[in-house]
């Protein structure tokens, strides 16, 4: 069984210069607001251009040259605020600037609406990054989560329960604990009978495998979550073995309708719907020139952000220059950095 988190980069990412392709939604994605006149004043000041807003993204495209673009995932993002920037465009002007992690690299951005008086560039972006940021136990494994009342599952909106199976073991611990489990048209959740902050929700965004295999216990049913959610590997007992087949069945059955068309669970929409991201992304012509394979992109360079960066470091000596630097970062070097000047 293939994870659908196998394919799934757009809201984990920062890229830069992505194909046509890569800029079209994917299963599951959701155009949420088109915003023209948008400018990405960081990398590319006085370029008009614009920006588009889904439940996994955000993608601005340069309106001259739709090659220039940039895809920023909700999940690299760390922090968003509005602050004063300098436009070439505008002037002195509220900008919107998003700090974002990926890749162990830290990237700034910042848009400037080209339009006077328009705050819809703000409350678009930040309402949609919030609706994801509280929507996680839809991508999410979680652990001792607040999953059931009353003996229930707290249904997620658009979730529905297809099976309660009673009388299941979790085979965590070395005499197991008997429980209930639930399996939805979103993910899979267990919870002990005796203790019900005890429980495991599982996505199935987040299911590497699921098989049945033997243990000491017998037939259990396995479930191995993917790298991204810490490559748990969770085994439970359901008798008899007919049930314990039938759940398999189901599961798979449910994971691949939900694979072809995945529930994110970003639900935002505007008054006004924009039109599809096909018609707004326009084609790229392929350039008449010759690319050197080997040649280093340094697209990405005008985003560096060292936000993390209280206090200068403490001074070194270099001995490749002869004098004393300020300590450079874990990863860097002063080749490479010569390279990125070059």
């Amino acid at each position: 069984m293939a994870s659908v988190l196998d394919a799934l980069w757009e809201d984990r990412d920062v890229r830069f210069d992505i194909t046509a392709q890569q800029m079209k939604t994917r299963p599951g994605e959701v155009l949420i607001d088109c915003l023209d006149s948008i400018e990405d004043t960081k990398g590319n000041n006085g370029d008009r251009g614009r920006l588009l807003v889904t439940n996994l993204r955000i993608i601005w495209h340069s309106l001259a040259l739709p090659r220039v673009n940039l895809s920023v995932g909700y999940n690299t993002i760390i922090n968003i605020t509005t602050r004063t920037a300098n436009s070439k465009l505008r002037g002195q002007t509220e900008a919107l600037y998003i700090l974002t992690k990926s890749n162990n690299t830290r990237f700034e951005f910042i848009f400037t609406n080209v339009v006077p008086g328009s705050p819809r560039l703000f409350t678009s972006v930040i309402a949609v990054h919030r609706a994801y940021e509280t929507s996680k136990m839809y991508r999410d494994l979680k652990l001792r989560a607040a999953l059931i009342q009353n003996k229930q599952l707290r249904l997620l909106p658009r979730e529905q329960v297809y099976d309660k199976i009673n009388g299941v073991w979790n085979l965590s611990s070395d005499q197991g604990n008997l429980g209930t489990f639930f399996i939805t048209n979103v993910r899979i959740v267990w919870h002990a009978n005796m203790n019900e902050s005890f429980n495991v929700s599982i996505p199935y965004l987040q299911i590497w495998s699921i098989r049945i295999r033997d243990s000491k216990f017998g037939l259990a049913l396995v479930i191995e979550s993917s790298r991204q959610s810490g490559g748990y590997v969770l085994g439970f007992k359901i008798d008899p073995v007919d049930k314990l087949q039938d759940a398999l069945k189901e599961i798979n059955s449910l994971h691949k309708v939900y694979s072809a068309n995945p529930i994110f669970g970003v639900d935002y929409e505007m008054e006004e719907k924009p039109q599809p991201l096909e018609e707004l992304t326009v084609e790229q012509p392929p350039d008449d020139v010759e690319i050197e394979p080997d040649e280093q992109t340094d697209a990405f360079t005008a985003y560096f952000a060292d936000g993390s960066k209280q206090q200068d470091r403490e001074p070194v000596f270099s001995e490749e220059l002869g004098l004393a630097i300020e300590k450079l970062k874990d990863g860097f070097t002063l080749q490479g950095l010569w390279e990125v000047m070059g």
